[in-house]
């Protein structure tokens, strides 16, 4: 246990009153020549908020004196919520005036002030400490007045314009993108002040939108130049030098199977009937590691950004093209180098053997999704003529897939049937069209495929007992799911087990009742906002939403970091360089690996759902007064979300619902009409009319038609 810890854990289990630095020194046994360094460690965990340091210098946690740490999620109309980071704290509502120049994101320390009597909060509190801040920049409109300007945040969260003075301004014009530096962060009644250290371009200019988002989440765009240069150093083909250190495959008949416009092809598969009537299944994916080695400076890069990045207009990769549209791409006719998995699989989905081996392959062919479903699906006869020498292999995966899916499916994994779209812009980046994505049988091949090594791979790790990054979901909150049992009974549904804790069958078994019902969307939206999210972990906790107990990512190490973290390990177990020395290095490093990687996949979604928002609102903007049928998606004490079967989603504000006073009933996500007992529910249909769309916010404004 380090020092830090040694400490907190010695307040708490007193409980002790505030101590002194004499007698912290006394109890941890602080040597002379230690106290400055023990002095320094005190006065750095005040700094970060793990201590608090009263008026008579004495040390204590926190907790123990009332306070609490978290961060901060803004409002546009001025206030805040406190997060807390202790689990099972509710969020506190914090007013503007007792916000004291914290902003949105802010890590902050509070006192809980009052237990709240408001309608919309519990609990009010005031900030006592900022202990880091989020926003060194802000992203904007620029607004040019008399002698002065500001910036407008993009982020509705942060509230408050960013007073720029004449000095500052830079000559920008107004309604211009915007980047600008806090110098001068802001304090009650006084705005925060700052400068402008970039110009995006005018807002209306194609492409700034979506570069205004990659600023305003700092997503990163260009590569450092060493990484760069390591990319560019690459050969991009391999030597027969390197080819006869591995299980040569190229004459094995493999091939890829991607979307028509993926250029990243980080996978390929091979399969065939044995003798014995099994399959043997090849997963062979792109051996990355071999050019990103450890702390290099495309290792160190590809860390720091954790995941490819998908907007809407651009992707912003991972690793360099030389490697992800290159070198590692596994394009048909080109050798590559790889790590296969291959898998011996009877009739009953079960994994009789395996192998995992560092090998070189030739892809035969690129097959694409739609191609394939039309084939199996449909018959093409012209595609089958074009894809002929692999129709065997095809109706194999077919056959591998039902069986691999159905046997999931009796474990309890579940799968949701939500639709996903696709946003189609034009030239200049506007949006045209929002078309739903097919999720034929093409797509369940690679996906069942994909699970199945993840799979044996995880459970490799964990008979091997080495370290690894596992994917996990844990259980689900048993308040939440007894929220959600009774909510499905409007629908006629009960959950087994909800009480008592809920088994992923017993979900699954729903998902099935409801399919293609009209209720389906909506009971299968709640039901995955009922769970957990899955994240990165350390810790083999197990799959809930697979029902997998093992589980882990080592199929996309061209876009997922933690792929190449398992991929490294596995690498040192073939080469048998995992000594007791290297294990231990690894555990140690692998806890904060996972939550950095968790933490910067959160950021890519929610940089992706940004972007998606903004061309919907932008898709609907033309669109005023004209009428749509919806499903009310989502129900609040302020109106209704109704979403389009585009997947657009507005507000219907309870304002705007004349012909009663509505009261939220939230046990049963409805709204219930004083006077005529007329009813709104989750899931119901309804008729909209588009009455405004807020640019700004990315908010739609929907009215009912009766």
């Amino acid at each position: 246990m380090e020092t830090g810890e040694k400490i907190c854990e010695i307040l708490r289990e007193r409980n002790a009153p505030p101590l002194l630095f004499k007698q912290l020194v006394e109890i941890m046994e602080i040597q002379g020549d230690e106290e400055g360094a023990f002095l320094n460690l005190l006065e750095n965990m005040v700094e970060e908020g793990q201590l608090v340091k009263t008026r008579k210098k004495k040390y204590a946690l926190p907790e123990i004196l009332g306070f609490l740490i978290g961060s901060l999620q803004g409002n546009p109309r001025g206030f805040a919520f406190f997060i807390p980071d202790k689990e099972g704290e509710g969020d506190i509502f914090i007013s503007p005036e007792d916000l004291n120049g914290a902003m949105h994101n802010d890590r902050v320390m509070i006192r809980v002030i009052g237990d709240g009597s408001g309608r919309f909060r519990s609990r009010d509190g005031q900030v006592l400490k900022i202990l880091s801040r989020a926003n060194a920049t802000v992203i904007g409109t620029f607004e040019r007045g008399k002698g002065f300007g500001f910036v407008v945040p993009d982020d509705p969260k942060i509230s408050g314009d960013i007073f720029i003075s004449k000095e500052n301004a830079r000559n920008v014009n107004s309604n211009f993108k915007v980047v600008a530096e806090i110098i001068r962060w802001p304090e009650p009644r006084r705005n925060a002040e700052g400068r402008i250290v970039e110009v995006l371009g005018h807002k209306d200019e194609a492409g700034i939108d979506i570069l205004s988002i990659i600023r305003q989440f700092n997503l990163p765009e260009e590569f450092p130049n060493d990484c760069l240069a390591a990319a560019k150093q690459i050969p991009q083909r391999l030597t027969e030098e390197i080819i006869a250190k591995r299980t040569d495959l190229r004459d094995l008949k493999t091939f890829t199977m991607d979307g028509a416009d993926a250029k990243d092809l980080d996978d390929a598969i091979s399969i065939e009937r044995m003798g014995n009537g099994n399959f043997k299944l090849g997963v062979h994916i792109a051996d990355v590691n071999h050019y990103a080695f450890e702390d290099g400076p495309i290792d160190k890069e590809a860390k720091k950004r954790g995941t490819s990045i998908y907007l809407v207009d651009r992707v912003l990769p991972m690793l360099p093209r030389e490697l992800s549209n290159g070198i590692c791409s596994l394009n048909p006719g080109e050798d590559r180098l790889t790590i296969s998995v291959i898998m011996e699989i009877d009739n009953k989905g079960k994994v009789k053997d395996f192998s995992i081996e560092e090998t070189v392959i030739k892809s035969q062919m690129r097959m694409v999704y739609e191609e394939v479903t039309s084939i199996l699906e449909d018959k093409d006869q012209e595609l089958i003529a074009k894809y002929q020498d692999f129709i065997d292999e095809l109706e194999n995966c077919r056959e591998l897939c039902e069986i691999l899916r159905t046997e999931r499916m009796k474990k309890g994994s579940l799968d949701f049937n939500i639709e996903e779209t696709q946003i189609i812009l034009n030239e200049e980046g506007w949006p045209i069209d929002i078309l739903p994505v097919e999720r034929g049988i093409s797509n369940k091949i690679i996906e069942e495929f994909m699970l199945v090594c993840n799979e044996t791979v995880a459970e490799y790790m964990r008979w091997q007992e080495a370290p690894c990054m596992f994917r996990v979901h844990e259980d689900p909150d048993k308040e939440k799911m007894i929220a959600f049992n009774e909510f499905i009974r409007n629908f006629g549904y009960r959950l087994k087990g909800a009480k008592d804790g809920v088994h992923s069958k017993a979900l699954q078994s729903l998902l099935e009742d409801i399919e293609g019902t009209a209720e389906e969307g909506i009971i299968s939206t709640v039901m995955l906002r009922s769970l957990k999210k899955a994240r990165y972990s350390h810790e083999n906790l197990g799959h809930f939403g697979l029902a997998f107990e093992n589980y882990c990512h080592f199929t996309a190490p061209i876009r997922r970091y933690p792929d190449l973290i398992v991929h490294r390990v596995l690498k040192e177990l073939i080469h048998r360089k995992l000594n007791n020395k290297r294990v231990k290095q690894l555990e140690e490093a692998m806890p904060d690996l996972a939550k950095h990687c968790s933490a910067r996949e959160r950021l890519a979604d929610e940089a992706e759902r940004e972007t998606d928002d903004l061309k919907k609102a932008e898709f609907m903007s033309d669109k005023l007064d004209e009428e749509f049928d919806g499903i009310i998606s989502g129900v609040t004490g302020y109106g209704l979300f109704v979403q389009l079967p585009n997947t657009v989603e507005g507000l219907v504000r309870i304002s705007s619902i004349d012909d009663d006073y509505y009261n939220y009933d939230e046990k049963n996500y409805c709204l219930i009409g004083e006077r005529h007992r007329k009813i709104y529910r989750l899931g119901d249909g309804v008729r909209v009319k588009v009455a405004n769309v807020d640019m700004v916010m990315k908010n739609i404004d929907f009215i009912l038609i009766d």
